[in-house]
This record gives structure tokens, sequence and C-alpha cells, in this order.
């Protein structure tokens, strides 16, 4: 979705008669509502309230992006604004703000997501900002927009192309929210470079976008896959592929590039299910394997622990303003509105463990091992053994062999091999058998033995399981304030690495045990890098070239939505000031988080989930006092730049 399918004309009010933060609110409001984008403008103002409580919007250079997602709002959209002679914004730069979108998103999605990070890249470009400052009109204004989303991303240039696409890509990292662009980006700017177009579709946290077409695909010299997780391979049988992890699109996308344009890559066979078997440019190792099928279910599982987490909090915050009391455990659901959200949320939590175990089975053995996999899930999670299925008779599974998110995980790569392993074992069937294969034999099979494997290890694993969650719910106040400080900190190591993925994963399943307090350390952690080096961009001007200064403002924004990747540019380019600087902010914000108890039910959303975090004033004085202690360290690290 384009900037400009969401900003209408009657939405634009160009030099704005505003003198103050309240009244720019106000006007940017009612040209929402007069654009027909809310049922509720009141209730869509309390929310952008709620949203300035927690951190100004101002993004500094002038520039400010008040956003809420609120049930007001019918349809994601924008209204705009310019005020010549600026209003006071509490901007971090402390300059006056005269250019301000206003983000208005539904709650049953993160359109706003995508579309608050391209804002903010556009307007990294001091000409473009200083154009739209300068528009006549609002169609001209749209046509700027218009003009540098076309020049900056790849859906606006399949648009203008028309002598088709020499090179494709697909990109794809776990979470889907930033290497996924970057490395998109990268590569798109290597083909323009080197007379070759490319077109990079990207799988996304919202999905697939800039779908590679068939036509597209029959055409093209050669397909780049620059990913951490599985994609869909069937499409490119017969095609030349170069496949490679994300972090290699972001860092050599020319030399991938130039590898099609000489004709080196192989070509890709996608014989039946086995697509993870084709040789991969980077000769990947056991270790790469294993973390490329766990963030395949880690990715798939996320959308079930925020929504069912968030969903689950607000029933236990609904509860509490309702003035309820734990009476024979059923706080969180006394309250009748409590109850409804509390249990919708509960169901789609559930889903958790299943959808974990499925898809690292979809990733080890393709299709035929979601089944056997969605299985083993629904038994982790139950804790079914032989003796409860044959003495209940009912499927109530035995509480103390529940093995949760351990269980899960070994779930989801035994019945990925088991349908591997039963792969080989037909394979002496005739070829006219091989449209029932993957149907039936391996999906029936695999989903009994992995049933059976499940019911022999759950008590074991039930009471690894148990024996964990009980380790970290009494651990004392020294070791969870040494444990959050090592788990925010490991987040800043490597900004989406292995390092961050492994305190993420570790935080998410957390979350299924109850212990959320781990969740808010890794989450504080992964927000501070961003916003240290854009305080550090601002406070320090002297240490930054002109280029990432330009950029810095643009990573409040970035932190403020737990994109930790917004770091990445200025750690690779002075990676042994910055990443010590950032590691420091980080574990500063998640030894604060600790002292104050602080509490996070949800694995992503950074300033969305503020309102369901357990002492949300707590949580914002951790972010505060990570982000300075960050950003001083940077100023006193770095070294002063020549003019």
């Amino acid at each position: 979705m384009r900037i400009t399918d969401l900003l209408k004309s009657t939405a634009i009010e160009l030099n704005a008669n505003v003198s103050s933060k309240s009244e720019a609110i106000d006007k940017l409001i009612a040209l929402h509502k007069a654009a027909g984008n809310l049922t509720d403008s009141e209730k869509f103002k309390e929310d952008i309230l709620k949203r300035e409580e927690h951190s100004t919007t101002a993004i500094g250079e002038g520039i400010a992006v008040p956003h809420a997602k609120s049930s007001a709002v019918k349809t994601p959209a924008l209204s705009f604004i310019t005020v010549p002679k600026g209003v006071d914004y509490s901007a971090p730069d402390g300059k006056k703000t005269d250019i301000l979108f206003m983000i208005a998103a539904t709650e049953d999605g993160d359109v706003h997501l995508e579309i608050l990070s391209r804002l903010m890249v556009m307007l990294m470009d001091a000409d473009f900002a200083n154009a739209i400052r300068n528009a006549k009109s609002a169609e001209e204004l749209l046509k700027l927009i218009d003009g540098k989303e076309t020049e900056k991303y790849a859906e606006a240039k399949e648009e203008v192309k028309k002598d088709g696409y020499r090179i494709l890509a697909v990109t794809a990292c776990p979470t889907g929210i930033a290497h996924t662009y970057m490395a998109a980006e990268a590569l798109q700017k290597a083909g323009e470079k080197l007379g070759y177009p490319l077109k990079a579709e990207t799988n996304g946290s919202g999905g697939a976008k800039n779908v590679l077409t068939k036509k597209e695909i029959e055409e093209c010299d050669g397909i780049i896959i620059a990913a951490d997780k599985n994609v869909d391979m069937a499409r490119f049988d017969g095609k030349p592929v170069i496949k490679v992890s994300v972090s290699s699109g972001i860092n050599k996308p020319e030399e991938l590039v130039q590898k099609i344009i000489d004709g080196k890559a192989p070509i890709y066979h996608h014989e039946g299910d086995d697509a993870a078997d084709f040789d991969s440019e980077e000769k990947e190792g056991f270790g790469r394997k294993v973390y490329k099928h766990l963030m395949n279910g880690v990715s798939h599982m996320l959308p079930f622990v925020v929504g069912g987490g968030v969903l689950i909090a607000l029933g236990f915050l609904i509860d509490t303003i309702a003035g309820n009391a734990d009476v024979g455990g059923t706080f969180g659901f006394t309250n009748s509105v409590a109850a409804i959200v509390f249990w919708i949320g509960k169901a789609a939590f559930a889903f958790m463990l299943p959808v974990l175990a499925g898809y690292i089975a979809q990733s080890i053995a393709d299709r035929p091992g979601l089944l056997p996999g969605f299985v083993g899930g629904v038994f982790a999670a139950s804790g079914y053994t032989f003796t409860s299925l044959i003495e209940n008779k009912n499927l109530v599974g035995d509480g103390s062999a529940v093995s949760g998110f351990l269980g899960a995980l070994l779930a989801g790569f035994v019945a990925g091999i088991l349908v591997n392993l039963l792969k080989k074992a037909f394979s002496w069937l005739p070829k006219s058998m091989d449209g029932i294969k993957p149907v039936f034999i391996y999906p029936l099979l695999g989903t009994l033995l992995i049933g059976l494997f499940m019911l022999v290890v759950n008590p074991v694993m039930g009471v690894i399981n148990g024996a964990v969650a009980s380790g970290l719910s009494s651990l004392g106040n020294t070791s969870k304030l040494l444990l959050s400080i090592v788990l925010a900190g490991m987040m800043a190591i490597d900004m989406g690495g292995p390092f961050n993925k492994a305190a993420y994963v570790f935080g998410t399943a957390a979350i299924a045990d109850g212990n959320t307090w781990i969740m808010a350390a890794v989450m504080i952690g992964g927000m501070v890098p961003p916003i240290a080096i854009a305080l550090a961009t601002n406070l320090f001007k002297d240490r930054w070239t002109k280029e990432e200064l330009k950029s810095g403002p643009v990573n409040y924004l970035m932190g403020l939505c737990f994109i930790t990747e917004g770091a990445i540019p200025y750690a690779a380019s002075d990676p042994l000031r910055v990443i010590p600087s950032c590691i420091v902010g980080s574990a500063v914000a998640g030894a604060v988080t600790a002292l104050f108890g602080c509490a996070c039910p949800a694995p992503h959303g950074g300033i969305f989930t503020f309102v369901v975090v357990e002492n949300p004033l707590g949580y914002i004085v951790a972010l505060v006092a990570g982000s300075v202690a960050g950003a001083l360290m940077l100023g006193l690290l770095k070294k002063k730049k020549a003019n």
C-alpha cells in the first residue's frame, strides 16, 4: 500500500494557522474527520493523546508523525499539515515543528508500521523535506510524495518499468520487519548500478509484497533468494537460483547480482517436496539449518503470541479497573467485558505451540510436515501421555506432563525428520503414486508416529519444562537483575543476528510460562540502540558525518517501534564504539526494568504495547535511562569529525 493511497487531498492543509501542539493535533484530527477516516473523532483524539503521554512523536528537524491504533478508525489513513512558523512539539532537538503527518491506524493490522517506516526513510532526505515544506497545493504535495515513493520502493518501480526485469529476488527475515526491506533495497540499488533491472519480493510481517509473477519468473535471467527462513521455491523450478542469508543480501548485493549476470548461478530443480535439498551459495552448517527451521516456526507463531498475550493482559487490566479481586483463580475474567476479551485472547494464545511446531516441521519437510507438527504441538501443550489417554478416555492431559515450549520445539524437529524419513522409506513406490504420497501417506503415518513419540517423551519433557519454569519463577531479585541485564545486552550485540534472536526466542518462550518480566527486558533492550544513536546525533553533532546526522532522527521512531535494525548502519561504520555503547545502554535499561518489576505480555510492538505493560511508568524510565546511557557513552567514545 502506497502513502498516496492513504493521504487524500481533503486531509491536507498547507500553511495551517495553529500556534501550539494541541491546536496542531486538533487540526490533523479535523482533517481526518473531514476525509471520512474516523467513526468517533473524540475517541481517536483520546488515543492520540494517550500515545503522546508516553513520549513525543516529534523526531526532530521540524518533523512530527503523531500516530495511534484506535477502534475509532474506519480504515488506515493519513492527514497532513505544514505550519510556516512552526509549533513547539517537544522535539528532541528543541527545534520547532513545521511538517506534521498523522497516522490513523486500525486495531487489526500493522499497516501503520510500514507507512511509518516509509515516511521515516523518505523524510531522511533533507531536500525532499524542504520540497514538501514549500509545496503550493495539495496536488503538488501528493505528486512530490508519489515521486519520492516511486524512486525509493520496488512496488512503484514495478509500475514504471516497461522492459521487464532481468533479475528477480526474494528477501525474508524471521520477523519480517527491517532486514527484509533493507536487503530488498540493497539488491535493487545494485541492479540499477550494474544496469540490470531487479524486482524484489519482500516476505515481511504483513505478508508477501511485490510478488513475482509467473511471466517475470519465466523471462528473468536468474533469481536471488536472500532469506533466513524458507520461502516458496517450487515456482523457480528450472531457473538459475542463488540462495544466501538475508545479511548477505544487505552486505554484498553487487556480488550476488554479478553472479547472475555472469551465469554462475546453479539451476534449481524442485523435486517433489525436497526444496530444502538445493545447494545454497553459502554452505549451511548444522547450526544455521537448525536456526532457519526454528525461525520459520517463531515467525509464524509471533502473531498468536502478540494478539493472544495482549488480549489476555487487557482482560486483567479491565478487571483491575473494575476493582475485582482474584477469587478462586478467576481474576482476568470476573468482569463480563474482561471475560470476553480474556477468552478471545486465550483462544489465540492456545495456537502458539501447535503453530510453532507445525511450521518448524514444514520448514524441514515442506507441506507434508505441517499436520504432524501441529499434532505434536497440541500434545506438547496438553500434556497427553499413554496413561492419561487410557485412563481418562476423553483427551484430558496430565498437567505435570505439559512439555510446553521445549516440547513443541522437539515435536517440530522430530515431526519434520520423521516425514523426511518416510519420504525415503516410500521412495520405491512407482511414479504414479507421487500424487497420493504427500497428501495421504506422509501426513497419515507422520501424524501417527509423532503422536506416539510425544506420548512417550511428554512425561520427561514435562519434568524438564516444569523445572525451568519453576526455576525462573523462583529467581531472587539479584538473579532477575543479572538475567535482565544479560538478555537486554544481547539484544544489542548483533541487532537482529543470532545473539539478538537467541535472547528474543528465550523471552518469547518465557511468556508461555507466565514469566513476562523476561520479555520486558528483551523488548527494552531492542528499543534502546536506535534511540540512543538518535539522541547522540542530537547531543554530539560533531561526532557524526552529514549523512549520519540526516538519518539520526529517524531512529527515534525505529526504536519506539522496536526495530533494533535502525542502528545497523551506524554499528557497521564504527562497530568498536557503537556496539559497546548500545550494549551498555540496553543493559542499563534491562536492569531498570528488573528493579521496577516491569513485565510485558507481548513479544513485539514497542510503544504500542506499553498500555498492557506492568508498571508502564517504570518501563518508560528504563527506556529513557538506557537511551541516555548509550548516547552519553557514544559521545564519550566517538571521535570528533573534521568539518
